[in-house]
């Protein structure tokens, strides 16, 4: 983990928040190549969820609502984590995650309060004179999607089965954030809740497609397959509102670690709101249930990148899938201080760039240049050399093989996105 978070600082992918001022515990800022990758999985999540399917719109709410939502759907009740502080050191945690009895921090073994519940709501006041209303920031993204579902029944087109898909920010006061990015008070999310009728067998059905499918794209978006699987939720462990609940949990250095979840909320969200479905063949009226899938961001981002990483030898390179990767491409002079050299690879950078986010590189040698884009995962590098002069073709170097190939610049383009293009599962 170190050199993930490391390499992550030193690249522009992830930077402490505020960190003139010291920082602020589980808040975390994406610079040039971290909010790209988060972008690129954000567009595909949304591309394979949304614009793929027929069955599917998308919504973006608001993060703060009318505080009768979360009281309606159970969080401001059920919302807690069990918390303890060591009466040696006074940090405060969550009592499930101590082991043996032994804080954490100080090391003192049996010396901690009783637990307490604490609610993971952050709470904000609006207005401007006293009282002020008291309201909270989502502790998640989902309860926009229910409390908009008549508002997108009427509005639109879909009949029940459906979904409604959404990504977005979301915050819980966590007692102990940690493991980088991985437990944060401000995420983001990218859910799913997809409805249907009121069915034993169609929910189990739908349950297990979706299970599959959230698998297989992180799949075939280059997570190691031997580094997912699947986690049944226990009885006492489930939330307030699932029925039933699987976690996809990726192998972290810091142990099996969930960052997408599964659930089948039933009637619970779309009943406590008082809300039904008028089918419109038969005008009868039921209250759906929901198959939901919630996945983080952030957490996403965070395995992404921990896959991806490897070293050979001297060479650093993360092997993200093209698709995710911040540059597409790089484009290099093979000598910076020729002049034709750089202004032919100046008019191949801009060729590509209509198309392609591509990087321009002309410090160093070659082979600096080549090794400083495979450690941000570049996967094609460009190289302008004296033989394009003269036949007005390119290297294509390949981040993963190293090999290289000469291509026509009039056909750059479509090679490379020919090249972006992966198999799926």
């Amino acid at each position: 983990m170190d050199k993930i978070v490391a390499l992550c600082k030193r690249r522009g992918f992830i930077y402490p928040s505020s960190e003139i001022y010291g920082g602020i515990a589980g808040f975390w800022d994406y610079g040039p190549l971290g909010v790209e990758l988060k972008n690129n999985i954000k567009r595909e999540w949304w591309k394979r969820m949304v614009y793929e399917r027929e069955d599917v719109v998308g919504l973006d709410a608001s993060i703060v609502m009318n505080p009768k939502v979360w009281e309606a759907s159970g969080h401001v009740q059920g919302f807690v984590d069990p918390l303890v502080e060591c009466k040696n050191c006074h940090n405060r945690f969550r009592a499930d995650k101590i082991v043996d009895s032994t804080c954490p921090k100080c090391g003192q073994k049996g010396k901690f309060t009783e637990p307490k519940k604490f609610n993971l709501l952050t709470e904000v006041y609006l207005g401007v004179t006293e009282p002020k209303q008291k309201a909270y920031l989502r502790g998640e993204i989902t309860q926009g999607v229910f409390v908009n579902f008549l508002n997108v029944v009427n509005s639109s087109r879909v009949k029940i089965p459906f979904g409604i898909a959404q990504v977005g920010k979301a915050f819980r006061n966590e007692i102990t954030p940690g493991n980088f990015t991985y437990r944060s008070r401000e995420f983001e999310q990218m859910e799913l809740e997809y409805f249907i009728k009121p069915d034993e067998k169609e929910g189990e059905k739908t349950f297990e497609y979706w299970k599959k499918q959230r698998i297989n794209w992180y799949k075939s978006m280059g997570i190691k397959t031997e580094n997912l699987r699947f986690r049944k939720h226990a009885d006492d462990e489930r939330a307030h509102y699932a029925r039933a609940a699987y976690d996809i949990e990726y192998k972290a250095p810091f142990g099996w670690s969930e960052f997408e979840g599964i659930h089948h909320r039933g009637d619970w969200d779309l009943g406590r709101h008082k809300l039904n479905y008028k089918n419109p063949e038969t005008g009868g009226e039921f209250t759906p249930w929901v198959i939901e899938t919630s996945g983080g961001v952030d957490r996403t981002a965070l395995f992404f990148l921990i896959d991806a990483y490897q070293e050979e030898g001297k060479r650093v390179v993360l092997k993200l899938n093209p698709k995710l990767a911040p540059f597409k491409a790089a484009v290099f002079p093979l000598l910076a201080n020729k002049k034709e050299l750089v202004d032919k690879a100046k008019k191949v950078y801009h060729l590509l760039k209509t198309n392609f986010f591509t990087a321009w590189d002309e410090r160093g040698n070659i082979g600096k240049r080549y090794f400083s884009q495979d450690e941000i995962g570049t996967p094609f590098c460009v190289t302008i050399d004296y033989e394009t002069l003269e036949n007005e073709t390119v290297t294509v170097r390949d981040r993963d093989t190293m090999k290289q190939e000469r291509v026509r610049i009039d056909k750059l383009n479509e090679h490379i996105k020919n090249k972006l293009k992966v198999d799926r599962i």
